[in-house]
């Protein structure tokens, strides 16, 4: 039997299922926002996250073998970093946005406002009758998310990370080589949520300039960088839920510095404040590459 053949026949049956499925569920999703129904179109987003993994098993491939035991022996360090260094490197891009577009931090509350309306006035009313403001609100929520967040997102997380990083990536790196490998693969997961981002405006919004393929090409260099991340972490545990935490720790880290940025940012949504953001972004596209030099432009792999 020709192993290489049978190889791609498998990767091009994992791809073809992977996008099939989540592409069908994003039109869905956007029927749903189209209809005024934003929560049910977010709840089949985060169903969307089990896709990679359903793909795996459509495509005959077994779970088997990709690290479901945690090993935690040598790998203390791995785990902090995948745990807390998205936070970490979201505040710093944050500051760095904050610091150049200054206008655009808020500390009164208007995303609570925009998002949540009347609730989001009560939500306020209630902050304050307790002394509360609402930086020392974001800032109280944000260091206790940061312990507990990542552990409740690691579980959808871990629907994608079946996929891209036990499955996909090892295949891809084998085939083209491991720096070529991490790129393609950080393009593929990027592609993967096209469609939202042009139906719906996810991410980035609708309002920047060349809307939606600019806000596509940033968000795929966005996926290349925390791909380098999250394959790292997986390489070095050599278990599935490590790079899974560091995926829930950088989308619950995400969401801080939307809530202290102006609703209407407009077309700045493209450099952030979020760390999918060009300029946000900073931190970890430079972490990403000092790892990407020390990992895939040489034949090391460190292992667990």
């Amino acid at each position: 039997m020709d192993t290489t053949k049978n190889t791609d026949t498998n990767l091009n049956k994992y791809l073809r299922w992977v996008f099939i499925i989540a592409w069908i569920m994003q039109v869905a999703i956007w029927m749903l926002y189209q209809n005024g129904e934003a929560p049910a179109g977010k709840l089949l987003m985060a169903v969307m996250m089990f896709v990679p993994l359903v793909a795996v098993l459509i495509s005959g491939e077994k779970l088997k073998g990709m690290g479901w035991k945690p090993k935690f022996k040598g790998n203390v360090g791995t785990l902090l970093f995948a745990w807390f260094a998205p936070t970490v490197l979201t505040a710093i891009g944050a500051a760095i946005y904050f610091l150049i577009f200054s206008k655009h931090l808020d500390l009164t509350g208007q995303y609570i406002f925009a998002s949540a309306g009347d609730a989001g006035a009560a939500a306020m009313k209630e902050l304050e009758n307790q002394g509360i403001s609402y930086f020392q609100y974001i800032l109280i929520t944000s260091v206790t998310a940061s312990l507990y967040a990542p552990l409740i997102n690691m579980i959808p997380a871990v629907g994608e990370e079946v996929g891209w990083r036990g499955y996909m990536q090892p295949v891809l790196n084998e085939k083209f080589g491991r720096a070529k490998g991490i790129i393609i693969g950080g393009i593929i997961w990027g592609m993967w949520h096209w469609p939202v981002i042009g139906f719906i405006g996810y991410e980035y919004g609708s309002s920047y300039f060349g809307f939606p393929v600019t806000g596509m090409l940033v968000f795929c260099a966005f996926t290349i960088a925390l791909g380098i991340l999250c394959n790292a972490v997986y390489e070095k545990s050599g278990c599935i839920w490590f790079p899974a935490i560091l995926h829930g720790s950088i989308n619950a880290a995400a969401t801080i510095p939307i809530a202290l940025c102006v609703p209407d940012s407009g077309t700045y949504r493209l450099l952030g404040p979020a760390p999918n953001g060009l300029l946000a972004g900073l931190p970890i596209f430079i972490v990403a590459a000092l790892v990407f030099k020390s990992r895939y432009m040489s034949n090391k792999v460190e292992k667990a």
